[in-house]
């Protein structure tokens, strides 16, 4: 009997010590859980974070349905370049105050350079852009900025193939006046503003930058099948703070690699590597509310292995595609232009 209920002591006593036991592990986990989360940073690729649902305004028009425009030469003039050596080229923009001069780049990994051609496919010269590097290059843009009176090159490093990235980037800086030089031009660019900028939705893949000559506003498009996220940084942008983009509209668009706006901000150009759709927008029309307007179809000759970027002509001329050759043996980099009838 005695023994018994030593027997029975022993065993409450043993059980009172694992429930003790049990109860410091959770309280342990608990603090271990807590401090981690204090440690964490933006960007740490540690914790799963679900994006926020964000809402996007859709068109009500049908994308495999649109009309084609007249307005351009379905027939491009085409120019190699004279360089040889830029096989990944991405993004084109048109000068606003050196006549007839286009820049381009080199998309990831390559250096941090801007290379200027023109429509027969010049060497003009390079512009080296010595603050930043070249984490992927995508597209580039001119427009109007901080200084009222001067035009501004706009560089996207926004490219995320893995869709990794906490923030992407858009360089801004003066255009150079070439007035003068003595061509090809080589010049380092040593001040720039650094854009830092963050989807609402998450880190996604996007190749695409505009800029609203009228508002100064930057817009990114991303590039996904079958759909075109495209949002919007509100001028003034920071230059010392993340801002976080606006949602606007999400278009039915296979892939986009480039797009522009026209330098008086009548028109918009989203291109794929298939596929170019061109809007008019009517007098007093914005961006936002165009790009909800049903598009037309412009001409694109399927000249490009790899069709990359696209911009109008600054004199409103035309357009402009240029095309990323890594990878097709044999074949060359070309501007091809589209005439305005």
């Amino acid at each position: 009997m005695i023994f018994g209920i030593k027997k029975h002591l022993k065993s409450q006593v043993a059980d009172s010590l694992l429930k003790a036991l049990f109860c410091l592990l959770i309280l342990f986990n608990f603090s271990c859980k807590k401090q981690a989360a204090a440690t964490l940073k933006p960007g740490d690729t540690t914790t799963t974070v679900t994006p926020p649902t964000v809402n996007f305004f859709k068109p009500s028009y049908n994308p495999s349905g649109l009309d084609t425009t007249k307005l351009f030469n379905p027939v491009p003039v085409v120019s190699d370049l004279a360089r040889t050596d830029l096989y990944e080229i991405s993004g084109v923009a048109a000068s606003r105050i050196n006549p007839g001069v286009l820049y381009i780049h080199n998309d990831s990994g390559n250096p941090n350079q801007v290379y200027l051609t023109n429509g027969a496919g010049a060497n003009i010269g390079t512009l080296t852009l010595t603050p930043v590097g070249n984490r992927d290059w995508e597209d580039i843009a001119v427009g109007p900025g901080p200084v009222a009176g001067k035009n501004y090159v706009y560089v996207g490093d926004i490219g995320d193939n893995d869709s990794q990235y906490p923030s992407v980037f858009v360089y801004r800086f003066p255009e150079p006046d070439l007035t003068g030089a003595t061509l090809p031009v080589s010049i380092n660019i040593t001040q720039l503003d650094i854009i830092e900028l963050k989807y609402p939705n998450g880190p996604r893949n996007a190749e695409t930058l505009m800029v609203d000559p009228l508002t100064k506003d930057i817009y990114i498009a991303s590039k996904a099948s079958n759909i075109s996220q495209i949002f919007v940084a509100k001028y003034p942008q920071s230059t010392s703070s993340v801002t976080v983009m606006t949602p606007i509209v999400q278009l039915y668009f296979d892939h986009a690699t480039g797009g522009d706006i026209s330098p008086d901000g009548t028109e918009i150009l989203l291109r794929s590597n298939q596929l170019i759709w061109y809007w008019k927008l009517p007098a007093g029309t914005s961006i936002s509310a165009g790009l909800l307007t049903a598009p037309e179809v412009a001409p694109y000759a399927n000249n490009e292995p790899q069709g990359e970027g696209i911009c109008f002509a600054a004199d409103d001329s035309g357009y402009y595609t240029d095309t990323e050759i890594r990878g097709y043996p044999g074949k060359l980099a070309t501007m091809s232009f589209y005439k305005r009838k």
